[in-house]
């Protein structure tokens, strides 16, 4: 391969024309971000979309990575003397790093190896001779004594001896074993026969397990978490990925003994195979020679590489799983125009406490005693509802942690004996919360209050805005993956920023309100510049224009051109700078109004908008088409501006199902199979999805519960999010542990088997505008 064929490789990959990924790879070496490139340069790369671009991106990386191994690996062998037109011509085929490995292998620099030793003893014409097997008369012991006899008689002669330096105390039999030893590390080297044995070993291998016992035939302490694996065997080819990163551990703890099985003497008959010309005298040792080889040299490193490959799509799998999670977490939809109050539950420190206006400021805050006294209980219930009266409180928050039924149980109580209607609780996960309240960031936030406040500070806030809030925290302490500990946490942590950048640019962020942390993740946007944006917003006052920007310090224009149009203005200069429109393009805006009979100021009128809402929707493909033509313009701009014009200030997370609250507890006693239950989706697996149904301890959903068809895998028919009807099958509370399903179970019209149709919650608070009063219908519980 060489560097020009990157692009039709990539290409033939997407599948998409080589031309697009041309001009999208000189985007990227021009120092363009994704998000820009995705969403404001679809001429030139036909519409990529950002998860394309990432995977171009990141091959474009690997396939310069191993052109640049290519040229070092022929350099080397060039410097050897030993490159011929043949194995140019396969280095240049290969398109895969382990293919380009394989053929340098038998000239790579290695430590001092048996079959080295050997040729160091003038055993390599021997080794030459047995794998030619042109001999047939006599014995292989009779040819290498006479082998011996020649060498030495050379050496005593005084020819040139360095080829034949055999040592004077060698035997035939010594030398044989070493001649074994040449040709056994030569076959194990063979590209060919290894690629073979790869794909043999994948298809018939398989991994087994076993528990380790103590010399006093004790098992490890965390023996018990991996019973199953007490005596376990599966293919190779079928271990799904959580059941390898469960292995590893238990490997790594010092609980398992792990083992690859495959059948040797099948694979020795392969090796025999590759090199067997004739029957010869030679035949037996050539036999013993690989049945060696494969044992000491070839299965070991076949074993390691088969081990390493499952490690390592195992992790892709378990990153991957985290990223769409994330994503789906990230980009739930907003509780905006909500007081509420951040209640951080806990026993013997107490419940702390937290009220945020509807902008997130902090405007009460304590502790409560909910778990202790009925005194002490009841002067916490009178401490809420005086704060519920005074701020207006409409929304409880309460973190799941220790305690939370408790709290969870007097917040219940306190909305029904004080008859509080308009007052709702939901359960959050406060993952992350603690990190966060210790963080520098939180100090910085939040100086004047302790740090267990700040705790129910984020648990209160992550409601009303998600995404704001929890780009704060370190992606892998918020905790809706599978095995997040490990996997490779390089490769975790920048997949996992790349799914947060994602995220925020496909929102936009508010650049007036906008935190420094949310700021770091807009496109094009560093921590640095992030910071002398708010520091700016704070010596200057509020931005009015997006061109502002150019005014904060180590914000030029190319670090403008790709942040501009994510960052959003409300009640500034221009409508336009309150709607995902870059400012390169605000003429072309100007131009389309114009087309369609309105202008700028028609934006800022509610009556104007709904009519070139209307107006939008009458355009056919072919009007917006030929206005494209008219305006010079291209047509996915002209399109994405149409969109834009109509709604500025829209958030995308509105078309999203509002989180599920509710006002009644339910309690696993209560609970029976064959009761349903209306459940809030919190993570999803490889093997299910774990469901909170109102009660501390979440549900499980395995995946053959799931659909009454097979499906590949959850992220196929649900979401981090997802707010559904459950059937309970079974409930163990001594293990705290309940099984649901999702089959024959009515979805209020919702299809899961289409995951991407968003589905509602009639039962859910919606965003609220202007800070007006919405009534809530109870949540009905089973």
């Amino acid at each position: 391969m060489k560097a020009t064929d990157i692009d039709q490789i990539i290409a033939r990959e997407l599948g998409v024309r080589r031309e697009q990924v041309a001009k999208a790879i000189e985007l990227l070496d021009d120092g363009n971000t994704v998000p820009f490139i995705a969403r404001y340069r679809k001429e030139a790369t036909g519409a990529l979309e950002d998860e394309q671009l990432r995977t171009l991106a990141e091959r474009l990386a690997y396939l310069r990575g191993l052109v640049k191994r290519q040229e070092d690996i022929c350099a080397s062998i060039e410097s050897q003397g030993k490159m011929t037109p043949e194995l140019q011509a396969a280095i240049d085929k290969t398109t895969k790093l382990q293919e380009l490995e394989d053929l340098y292998l038998p000239y790579k620099q290695k430590r001092r190896t048996r079959a080295q030793m050997a040729r160091e003893k003038g055993l390599q014409p021997l080794a030459d001779a047995m794998m030619a097997q042109k001999a047939t008369q006599g014995t292989a012991l009779a040819y290498a004594e006479q082998f011996l006899a020649d060498a030495r008689s050379a050496a005593s002669s005084n020819e040139d001896t360095t080829t034949f330096a055999v040592p004077d105390d060698l035997t035939a039999e010594d030398a044989l074993a070493g001649a074994r030893d040449i040709l056994a590390e030569v076959v194990s080297e063979d590209a060919k026969l290894r690629q073979q044995l790869r794909k043999t070993l994948w298809q018939t291998g398989t991994l087994k397990t076993e528990l380790i016992e103590t010399k006093d035939g004790k098992q490890p302490e965390d023996a018990q978490t991996f019973l199953m694996y007490a005596d376990y065997e599966e293919p190779i080819r079928t271990l799904p990925s959580h059941r390898v990163l469960a292995i590893n551990r238990g490997e790594k703890k010092g609980c398992l003994r792990v083992k690859v099985n495959f059948d040797h003497e099948a694979a020795v008959d392969k090796m025999f195979a590759h090199v067997f010309r004739h029957k010869c005298i030679f035949t037996d040792e050539i036999r013993a020679a690989l049945t060696d080889g494969e044992n000491r040299l070839l299965f070991p490193a076949l074993e390691r590489e088969v081990r390493t490959q499952l490690t390592e799509n195992a992790e892709a799998q378990a990153i991957h799983v985290f990223g769409v999670n994330l994503r789906q977490l990230l980009l739930q939809a907003p509780l905006g125009g909500h007081v509420v109050m951040g209640l951080d539950p806990g026993y013997r420190t107490g419940c702390k406490m937290a009220v945020v206006d509807a902008t997130g400021r902090v405007v009460a805050h304590g502790v409560l005693q909910v778990t202790k006294s009925d005194a002490e209980r009841e002067a916490s219930a009178q401490t809420v509802l005086s704060l519920i009266k005074k701020h207006h409180v409409t929304l409880l928050s309460i973190g799941n942690g220790t305690a939370s039924y408790e709290t969870e149980q007097f917040a219940a109580n306190l909305i029904a004996d004080h008859h509080l209607t308009d007052v709702h609780y939901l359960i959050t996960n406060e993952a992350g919360a603690s990190v966060y309240s210790a963080s520098k960031l939180a100090k910085e936030e939040l100086p004047d209050y302790d740090v267990t406040i700040r705790g129910a500070v984020s648990i209160a806030r992550r409601v009303q805005d998600p995404l704001a809030e929890l780009v704060k925290i370190d992606p892998q302490a918020i905790g809706v993956g599978q095995y997040q500990h490990d996997v490779n946490q390089k490769a975790l942590a920048e997949a996992l920023d790349a799914v947060i950048e994602a995220a925020v640019n496909h929102v936009g962020v508010d650049l007036n309100t906008a935190s420094p942390a949310l700021l770091s993740h807009i496109a094009g946007i560093t921590a640095a510049t992030a910071k002398n944006i708010v520091a700016w917003r704070d010596a200057n006052g509020r931005f009015d224009g997006r061109r502002q920007l150019l005014k904060v310090p180590r914000l030029g224009p190319a670090a403008f051109t790709q942040c501009a149009g994510f960052l959003r203005i409300h009640g500034g200069a221009t409508p336009l700078d309150d709607t995902p429109v870059h400012p390169e393009s605000y003429g072309l805006a100007e131009k389309l109004l114009t087309k369609l009979g309105f202008s700028l100021d028609d934006l800022n009128n509610k009556d104007d908008l709904a009519m070139l809402a209307a107006k939008r929707k009458l355009l056919s493909p072919e009007k917006e088409a030929a206005l494209a033509k008219e305006l010079d313009a291209g047509l996915p701009t002209v399109h994405d501006i149409l969109d834009a014009l109509v709604a500025p200030g829209r958030d995308p997370r509105e078309d999203l199902p509002a989180p599920l609250t509710r006002q009644a507890i339910v309690k696993l006693s209560d609970i029976q199979p064959g009761t349903i239950l209306r459940g809030t989706v919190r993570n999803i697996t490889d093997f299910g999805a774990f469901v909170d149904i109102g009660i501390k301890t979440a549900g499980l959903i395995h995946i053959s519960q799931m659909a009454n068809h097979r499906i590949k895998h959850p992220l196929d028919v649900l979401s981090v999010g997802d707010i559904l009807n459950v059937k309970v099958l079974s409930v163990d509370e001594e293990r705290g542990r309940i099984g649901l399903t999702l089959k024959d179970v009515p979805q209020d019209g919702a299809s899961l088997a289409a995951p991407q149709q968003k589905r509602t919650s009639e039962n859910a608070p919606r965003p609220r505008q202007n800070h007006r009063n919405h009534h809530h219908r109870k949540e009905a519980r089973a």
